[in-house]
């Protein structure tokens, strides 16, 4: 059996502060016994504070792939695997970028691919899809806006990934305010594409979230993990906390496809228009 965990938190601009709150978190997730661990996306630096109209001044701060910041992070993991999200610099572009790093360095990486409009004025998109081998099993990053696309998930179970960590800044809707979080159009979706790529591909997600407020947006929390049947395991509704999870994720995938297999029942050569 192996301890999922999936953090809701929030992050803003001062990096010591970022780093001092995902030692803490880090921390509280080693003594429930957690060995992946799900961090938001932008945990180093926050997110952007306007997505119909963001600063180009006013922008995360940008750290190198290889910066010290993230070795630090990885020491603090130790033996457990940790997921977290941070704005990425290669030269003079911008990414909104995942790292996956335990004590023994960097395990994984992803670029966001799919950028919602106001993201386009502060990062490049990414290039692809790939999952990669931990010691908790083959794990694949998604980063908020890409698990609206069921393409994304799609591909990363097709190459293996049996753990999907999806690391978001998700918000409440901007343009269609609810009164009460619980009728969000887009607290409904942010549920809805968790267990929706869950269970169409028959893996374990891990979905990370964060809270509060930046500039005129309010994150949702809703941290959880999900079974391969699109089952919710553990939840943090909208407060800051982690939603930890004991799976045995080979044997929870193996049953899920013990009879319907999707991966392998699909007919792509049928499919008008999708590779």
């Amino acid at each position: 059996m192996t301890r999922l965990a999936a953090a809701a938190a929030h992050f803003g601009r001062d990096l010591d502060y970022c780093l001092g709150r995902i030692g803490k978190i880090i921390s509280d997730a080693r003594a429930s016994g957690t060995a992946l661990l799900v961090l938001p996306d932008a945990a180093l630096g926050g997110y952007l504070a306007d997505l119909r109209h963001p600063d180009p001044e006013a922008l995360p701060p940008a750290l190198k792939p290889d910066d010290p910041l993230l070795a630090r992070i990885g020491a603090l993991a130790g033996e457990m695997v940790v997921c977290l999200g941070y704005c990425e610099a290669d030269g003079d572009d911008r990414y909104n970028a995942a790292v996956c790093v335990s004590g023994d360095g960097v395990l994984g990486r992803h670029r966001k691919v799919h950028l919602p409009a106001g993201e386009t004025v502060a990062y490049r998109p990414g290039a692809g899809f790939a999952a990669f081998d931990t010691p908790v099993g083959r794990v694949g990053m998604l980063i908020d806006y890409d698990k609206t696309f069921p393409e994304s998930a799609r591909s990363l179970a097709l190459d293996g990934a049996q753990i999907l960590a999806c690391l978001s800044v998700w918000p409440a809707s901007i343009t269609n305010r609810a009164p009460r979080m619980a009728q969000d159009r887009q607290s409904r979706l942010f549920d809805l594409y968790d267990c929706a790529r869950a269970a169409e591909n028959q893996v374990v997600l891990v979905s990370a979230n964060q809270t509060g407020a930046m500039g005129g947006l309010r994150f949702l929390g809703q941290a959880k993990v999900v079974g391969p049947a699109g089952n919710i395991l553990a939840r943090t509704w909208a407060k800051a906390g982690l939603a930890v999870a004991e799976v045995d994720v080979a044997a929870e995938v193996a049953n899920a496809r013990r009879v319907l297999r999707h991966l392998d029942e699909r007919r792509p050569d049928l499919y008008r228009n999708v590779p």
